[in-house]
């Protein structure tokens, strides 16, 4: 039976049932906008519009959050409204629902969509996933083992945090063609390979359809591949926690 993922991000809640078996979805997704300002229970009501278009996958649902997710509670909140810091967001969820909801930072969720159904599959040694989005989101893995919560989008880049100069959203506001978009994107990618050493880095999000535009730029000595999943990763990936029972693992 199909299990409901969905993404809550900076400026949209994407859903849809998720064939975790196959990695894919199995309709269209839905995407609403993220309310602004984005406080918990505006966003729980877009959530429950979001649920209410596929009636029958009414069991538990993962949902991501951008931000430190620890048992269950937020660390941090990312382009979303610093109230929800500190909440038990499982509860709240599960609560305000009427249904189990286990939430997981948005990138490691994506990350471990592509690595057991996309361009990470059966890669061993450490990958990096990188989200470029409304900001930029990041998932370590080690020999298939994800290292939680890295948010390595907040990292200083010039004196700024590098989501601010090299996200998606920042090429869109800052009018930047691919070309000194992608100078952005090449600062960044050489700061976090420093850092890690990765055999692999997977490049994520909306973004990750058009590797043609930014890819040919980019050059480090990983390899460097777009994600498979595309932005549908993160709801794959959010499904996937309800069937590993709040655990999000690699493997198959």
């Amino acid at each position: 039976m199909p299990v409901m993922g969905i993404d809550i991000g900076g400026t949209g809640i994407k859903g849809a049932p998720v064939d975790t078996e196959a990695g894919r979805l199995t309709h269209e997704r839905v995407r609403l906008l993220t309310p602004e300002p984005s406080e918990p229970q505006a966003v729980i009501g877009v959530v429950r519009e979001v649920l209410a278009q596929f009636p029958d996958a009414d069991g538990p649902v993962g949902i991501t959050f951008p931000g430190v997710i620890k048992n269950g509670i937020a660390r941090s909140a990312a382009n979303v409204d610093k109230s929800w810091i500190d909440l038990d967001v499982d509860a709240l969820f599960t609560a305000t629902l009427g249904r189990p909801v286990t939430m997981v930072n948005d990138a490691d969720a994506a990350g471990v969509a592509e690595m057991r159904f996309g361009a990470g599959r059966g890669h061993k040694g450490t990958v990096l996933m990188l989200t470029f989005g409304t900001g930029i989101g990041s998932a370590l893995f080690v020999d298939g083992r994800l290292v939680p919560n890295t948010e390595l989008g907040h990292l200083e880049l010039n004196g700024h945090e590098a989501e601010h100069r090299a996200s998606a959203v920042a090429r869109e506001t800052h009018d930047l063609s691919w070309e000194k978009w992608s100078a952005r994107v090449q600062d960044y990618l050489r700061h976090v390979e420093m850092l890690f050493s990765p055999s692999l880095v997977i490049i994520g999000g909306g973004i990750s359809k058009k590797p043609e535009k930014f890819i040919p730029y980019l050059k480090i000595r990983a390899d460097l591949v777009p994600a498979t999943l595309h932005n549908d990763a993160g709801i794959v990936g959010a499904a996937m926690l309800v069937i590993d029972e709040g655990r999000l693992t690699a493997g198959g």
